[in-house]
């Protein structure tokens, strides 16, 4: 039910980052990619989307994740918004 969002949260997130889905799916651990998973996991646990889905979706992608990884991503990324008033603002505007 919710893959629907987070493949539209996927389309953002490579656009905004200027990267390919197949990029983002990948296992390199480059900042930029790291950054965008990151952003990715936070949007979908925001909208509320349970981390299982989001693992879920991820593996489905080709990209395995733990549980705690994506845990610790939102946790990221809620310090970079709580900090950064432009992250802030890009993460309502896609949300």
């Amino acid at each position: 039910m919710k893959e629907a969002v987070f493949n539209s949260y996927v389309g953002k997130v490579t656009s905004i980052f200027n990267i390919s889905q197949k990029e983002l799916f990948s296992k390199s651990k480059k900042r930029v990619l790291v950054d965008a998973r990151h952003l990715l996991y936070y949007l979908c646990a925001k909208r509320p989307m349970q981390i299982r889905y989001i693992q879920d979706y991820m593996s489905a992608n080709g990209y395995d994740v733990g549980h705690s990884t994506i845990i610790h991503g939102i946790a990221q990324v809620k310090d970079k918004v709580e900090q950064d008033v432009d992250y802030k603002q890009v993460c309502n505007e896609l949300s």
